[in-house]
């Protein structure tokens, strides 16, 4: 049974709930039935062997978690004699029945159905005379392992939540991240390790502060268990929503992790993994939210502890949390010489430019570059996620780059590389195949600048799209078409995105224009400045600011000078400008041309009706 086959039986029971509940309330009885159901089948082989275990433990008067753990294969187990299954045979004590059934859960899942208030929709149901009919709709269907996998699980999920959301106007995109998505940052972030993660044995850890459903850890899983079946991923995570921190629970306790390590709450005011490392991360934080919420906690970090607490660079304007998500990251990452961390981050265009020289927003890109922990910035097409149709961004950052990369930064392009959808599913319109997750993993472990040449036939037509490396030859047009190169892999050093702002100041002048000049204190015989004519200039890095001033400013302004106490280091990345191809307009004959055709079309469509 496939994910959409799966979700489209379970929203069959929003029939049942039609008319006793609103629309938007559907999700609080289908989701965690669907939790309970998949936990049920789960269990289903090895209930004998737990009750039997658990009564043979308590006789004998010892601890029979261990014991229980061990005979359910599990990291969860439930002690009542009561399944699913057997709930269907007492009609009358439904409710009594399917209490008691939850609170022989064990506490980490029985935590599972507290989040999703859970109790308060079986008292509902009951009363609306439902709890019966929902349940044994449940029951019917067949959420083993072995008829759904984890993978189609997850998607299942993941669809259901969308669906809700959609319904009650809420933000999908909050709970969870398209699957291409995550697998390409997966790649990204495993891909220069390929040969440390197919050793035997080997166990790395991976955190997500934005767990959402759990999606982002549960592909890296995936993929690592594809690449090396011997290797472990300790995964943990973080996250606010409880119905999305319920469901990641749930496939992390089926997945044998050890759910102690997702924590509920707020990553930015309650940091849930204080002081522990990870090897790898990965986060999609909400676009462009406040966090005015968590203003109060983040800015006395801030303050307080400086760089020893985890907002140290700086701190970006209210309106748009991202960044700190980003320097969330960056506090936990291994040190470097323990082998260091590299991580992924999702985040809008916002991040690459917002904020001046010395604002929160550029120190922090300050730190980022000047520490050198940028690997590569991979533009996304737009239209790729569930709630919004925005440009987005994925950054790779790392504190142990290898060689080659070191003092350097990969800007990649791939906004051309999508398909559409056969549906549209909110604003995502657009997905990424398996070939251009491919094509994009390639560019980045090459670490090449490289063009996309598009093939065009004498009709103008478009004919192909290759990939050229910089050592590569783009291919030849064909009789009578065209080809165009437009930039898709580029490489800066550090410094290129960065800026010097100085203020340039002209003399006051009285009403008789004489220059002003200070009469007292420090002021005293020096030109005092215009404030109406003050002026900013920005000066790359890579030049000197005399020379600069010297060529650009004193021709128009012979009087200016530079107010040296004012000149402030920035950084900001703008990140189109560098993929832009200037496309000179056509030649105004054969504009003219063109014009005089359809002017003489139009006389002749006149005539005709004068005719």
């Amino acid at each position: 049974m496939n994910h959409q086959t799966l979700s489209s039986f379970i929203w069959s029971v929003a029939d049942l709930l039609r008319g006793d509940y609103k629309q938007s309330e559907y999700g609080k009885v289908i989701l965690p039935f669907t939790v309970l159901r998949r936990l049920d089948c789960v269990l289903a082989a090895t209930k004998a062997a737990v009750l039997a275990e658990h009564a043979d433990k308590t006789t004998a008067g010892l601890n029979p978690e261990p014991f229980l753990l061990r005979k359910a294969g599990q990291s969860f187990y439930n002690t009542s004699p009561l399944d699913m299954a057997r709930l269907m045979g007492d009609q009358d004590h439904i409710r009594e029945n399917l209490f008691a059934y939850i609170q022989g859960f064990s506490p980490a899942a029985r935590d599972i159905f507290e989040r999703f208030e859970f109790q308060t929709q079986v008292d509902r149901l009951a009363k609306c005379g439902l709890l019966y009919q929902v349940t044994e709709k449940f029951a019917r269907i067949d959420l083993s392992p072995a008829a759904v996998d984890n993978h189609d699980m997850g998607l299942a999920f993941e669809e259901l939540i969308r669906k809700f959301a959609e319904i009650s106007n809420e933000t999908a995109g909050e709970h969870f991240t398209p699957r291409e998505v995550i697998r390409l940052m997966v790649n990204l972030i495993f891909v220069e390790d390929d040969d440390v993660l197919s050793k035997p044995g080997v166990v790395r850890t991976i955190y997500d502060p934005t767990a959402g459903t759990g999606g982002m850890l549960s592909v890296a899983g995936e993929h690592l268990a594809a690449q090396n079946p011997d290797a472990r991923l300790t995964m943990y995570g973080q996250e606010l929503n409880d119905e999305s921190y319920a469901i990641c629970k749930a496939d992390m306790l089926i997945k044998g992790q050890d759910v102690a390590n997702i924590i509920a709450g707020n990553t930015l005011s309650d940091d849930g993994h204080a002081h522990r490392k990870f090897d790898y991360m990965l986060s999609n934080p909400p676009f462009g939210v406040e966090w005015k919420k968590v203003e109060k906690e983040v800015r006395k970090e801030h303050d307080s502890q400086g760089f020893n607490g985890r907002f140290g660079p700086g701190l970006p304007r209210v309106s748009d949390g991202s960044l700190l998500f980003l320097m969330h990251l960056l506090s936990k990452m291994r040190p470097a010489v323990d082998g260091g961390s590299r991580f992924g981050i999702v985040l809008n265009g916002s991040p690459l430019f917002t904020g001046g020289a010395g604002s929160g927003e550029s120190e922090i890109r300050r730190y980022l570059l000047e520490n050198d922990l940028v690997e590569a910035i991979i533009g996304l097409p737009t239209d790729m996620f569930y709630n919004t149709g925005i440009s987005t961004y994925v950054w790779i950052v790392s504190n142990r780059k290898p060689a080659n990369r070191k003092g350097w930064v990969q800007l990649i392009d791939a906004s051309g590389f999508w398909r559409k959808m056969r549906k549209s599913l909110g604003s995502k319109r657009k997905e990424l195949s398996d070939d251009h997750i491919a094509q994009i993993t390639r560019l980045f472990g090459a670490f090449q600048e490289a063009q996309v040449a598009t093939v065009f036939d004498a009709d103008g037509k478009e004919t192909q799209r290759i990939v050229v490396l910089e050592d590569e030859t783009p291919p030849a047009a064909p009789d009578g078409g065209k080809v165009k190169l437009a930039p898709l892999s580029r490489i800066f050093a550090n410094a290129a995105f960065g800026y010097r702002t100085i203020t340039v100041e002209r003399p006051l002048r009285d009403e008789k224009g004489r220059v002003v000049v200070g009469e007292r204190g420090s002021k005293k015989g020096k030109l005092q400045p215009d404030s109406a004519l003050r002026d900013t200039e920005n000066v790359p890095l890579s030049e000197d600011v005399d020379a600069y001033f010297k060529r650009e400013v004193l021709p128009h302004a012979p009087d200016a000078w530079i107010d040296r106490d004012k000149t402030r280091v920035g950084y900001e990345i703008p990140f189109n400008r560098h993929f832009y191809v200037f496309e000179p307009p056509r030649d105004l004959a054969e504009i003219d041309a063109d014009l005089l055709k359809v002017t003489d079309r139009i006389k002749a469509m006149i005539e005709g009706l004068a005719g």
